[in-house]
């Protein structure tokens, strides 16, 4: 049985909302959820999936706040080997306060996750949303799993849902 671990970050509110209604789509007994605080990154290589979850607070939270948890997971991230391993991502954020920077977060989490050697799956169309503009982008999809809780709190479930199902479908399960 292939084992998934969902990391996430900040604790609390929509982002860990988001990662117990991911969770319940799982088996229990192959899924395990940590925050980023709670994981150690040499765990990651027990893992067959990896799922990564966080928010783009602000239009400069990511480039200029070095000193977030994030970042100090990424700075133990960088010593481990994920070759072979399959990630998805998932980031949310508020496409009307910030929608030049729409879910931004996603693409500083992906590329260290390229980084250390994994694969990522899990694009989402951006049909639907009201941002400008998004590093977070490629073509016409993101990246990943894109929600705003914040203005289309309604559609969040029946996407959190079906992007589960794809990477189901990606991943064989």
């Amino acid at each position: 049985m292939k084992k998934t671990a969902l990391i996430y970050w900040p604790k609390k509110g929509n982002v860990e909302r988001t990662a117990a209604k991911i969770s319940a789509y799982f088996d229990k007994d192959a899924f395990d959820v940590f925050t980023i605080s709670e994981i150690k990154a040499e765990k990651l290589s027990d893992y067959d999936f990896l799922i990564f979850g966080g928010s783009t607070i602000g239009a400069d939270n990511w480039e200029d706040t070095h000193t977030t948890r994030w970042y100090q997971f990424f700075e133990v991230l960088r010593t481990v080997n994920l070759n072979g391993k399959t990630a998805a991502v998932f980031g949310l954020g508020d496409q009307v306060l910030y929608p030049e920077h729409f879910v931004d977060g996603m693409a500083v989490v992906r590329d260290e996750l390229l980084a250390a050697g994994a694969k990522i799956i899990g694009q989402w169309p951006i049909d639907g949303y009201e941002h400008s503009d998004s590093k977070s982008m490629e073509g016409d999809h993101f990246i990943g799993l894109a929600l705003d809780d914040d203005h289309q709190s309604e559609l969040s479930n029946d996407r959190i849902q079906k992007w589960v199902e794809m990477l189901k479908a990606e991943l064989g399960l």
